[in-house]
């Protein structure tokens, strides 16, 4: 039988090549596609493109129409978490913008924020292994180390009593720089001179406050504190008073106001916080003076008093408090502590800082982006019933109505009827809504729109503190909170 000769290809090894080139393409599209679809690939893509765009600031008008939407509630696509590396990111608190800013007064470690072009729309996110935090009162003492896992302050101080690693957790033994025994022996060796228990004082400001051991201290004694610091290069030493159920929040005494109204504070407190209180003519003593009540009390632990070749800066500092007529109760070491006089000032025409009194048309309440005024708050501003030890003692304070209400039209009728109505709330937040308000579930709130901090006061009994928020566009109430017992801060939303 004969074999068929058939012909040659004609095809080439090259040829062979590029169509398996083209249908090995082909077959990839296609998989590519089924993954699209049914696997979450796709899902990922795309909010990766997502989270782009709301990074992006290549097109303003976009991004415009992108806030817009957001904040009217019309954005219904997921807002993506922002990229591993913010996770210690605060708006207005970007360290590398700041380090180009004038030192000048700590101009640069104050709040800075960017352009709203310039701000990132997505959400912070948590670090790695995060765990619901440890819950009050246990928290005050240790927190998870994963849900802030800086060891910088544990590693410096530890040897002070702030904070340590312990396993899995951080522990606050109670300690500072000044009081590496501990802020509660601390705290004894104030009680000889002030009256820290019994109702007199319950608002003060610990200013430069680390991990705010000592505020967490006082809360024992029905003493509610502000603690603040800077972010610095220990990062945010707030968040570790915040985690552990603190008041406390970053901020910096430099060529602003505090955020506060005047006579806010009845005690305030720095320990070894560096404030240079009689530079800039004693501009900062005298921003310590506006916030302090009347016969309120100044402590001052660490430099300069009493401090090795600072002799010249004890020397001034004392020279202020005298001009200012504060009595020095005592000096124990190297703490000081001083009583803000009652009444009007004692302020000479002629003194060797230069000091003045304010003018009458000054508000030494305005206190959002001001700039530090240095001339001297006049103490009979404060009248009578601001002063310490006249004033109602806590907790009857919380419900009397005072004097500053009359910045309102009907300002008693108005107190009185917000106390009710946001006893009310509260009880319904609590029996119907059930948000755990009144549990160890929940420590720390902020009242974005606070008021007279009705919300504040409804709550007081229960084992939470609230940050009362002021907008600095509304009526000035903020003084009516602290009169109360309460805190809060004037903010811009």
């Amino acid at each position: 039988m004969g074999h068929l000769n058939l012909p040659v290809s004609k095809r080439n090894p090259r040829q062979w090549k590029l169509l398996d080139i083209v249908s090995a393409a082909f077959f990839g599209l296609v998989l590519l596609f089924f993954l699209m679809v049914f696997t979450p690939l796709g899902d990922s893509m795309a909010a990766s493109g997502r989270q782009t765009l709301l990074l992006s600031t290549s097109d303003p008008k976009q991004r415009h129409r992108l806030v817009a939407l957001i904040e009217q509630g019309q954005h219904n696509q997921v807002i993506e978490a922002c990229p591993a590396d913010y996770v210690d990111h605060m708006p207005c608190e970007d360290p590398r913008r700041n380090s180009q800013l004038s030192r000048e007064m700590n101009f640069y470690r104050e709040r800075h924020c960017p352009l709203p072009d310039e701000m990132p729309l997505c959400l912070i996110p948590p670090p790695q292994g995060y765990k619901i935090p440890v819950q009050w009162p246990e928290s005050l003492h240790k927190i998870w180390h994963s849900n802030i896992p800086h060891n910088k302050i544990a590693d410096r101080k530890g040897h002070q009593g702030w904070m340590k690693v312990q396993g899995t957790h951080f522990i606050f033994p109670g300690g500072g720089t000044m009081f590496s025994e501990g802020a509660a022996s601390y705290i004894e060796k104030l009680r000889q001179y002030i009256p820290i228990s019994g109702g007199t004082l319950r608002t003060a400001l610990d200013m430069g406050c680390g991990v705010a051991s000592f505020g967490g201290s006082l809360l024992s004694e029905g003493i509610l504190t502000v603690s603040f610091a800077p972010r610095d290069s220990h990062k945010a030493q707030i968040q570790f008073a915040l985690e552990r159920g603190v008041p406390a929040f970053v901020l910096m005494l430099g060529t602003l106001r505090l955020p506060f109204p005047a006579f806010s504070f009845d005690f305030i407190h720095c320990s070894r916080c560096l404030i240079p209180f009689t530079a800039y003519n004693a501009t900062y003593f005298i921003e310590v003076d506006r916030l302090l009540r009347p016969g309120g009390y100044l402590v001052i632990s660490g430099p300069p008093v009493q401090w090795p070749k600072q002799d010249k800066e004890w020397a001034d500092l004392q020279a202020v408090a005298r001009t200012l007529c504060y009595e020095l109760i005592a000096v124990d070491r190297n703490t000081a502590i001083w009583k803000k006089p009652v009444g009007d000032s004692c302020l000479p025409n002629q003194n060797e800082f230069g000091l003045e009194l304010c003018g009458e048309s000054d508000d030494p309440s305005y206190a959002w982006h001001f700039k530090l005024r240095r001339c001297v708050t006049r103490t009979s501003s404060g009248k009578g019933e601001y002063a310490v030890g006249t004033s109602p003692k806590w907790p009857e304070r919380l419900t009397k109505a005072p004097s500053r209400t009359l910045v309102m039209k009907n300002g008693i009728d108005l107190f009185e009827a917000d106390s009710k109505r946001w006893a009310r709330r509260v009880a319904y937040y609590k029996n119907t809504l059930n948000l755990k308000l009144g549990t160890q579930a929940i420590r720390n709130i902020m009242d974005m729109n606070a008021f007279f901090g009705g919300f504040a006061a409804a709550l007081v009994s229960d084992p939470m503190w609230v940050m009362n928020v002021v907008p600095a566009r509304k009526s000035s109430t903020l003084g009516v909170i602290y009169d109360r017992g309460l805190i809060g801060v004037y903010h811009d939303w």
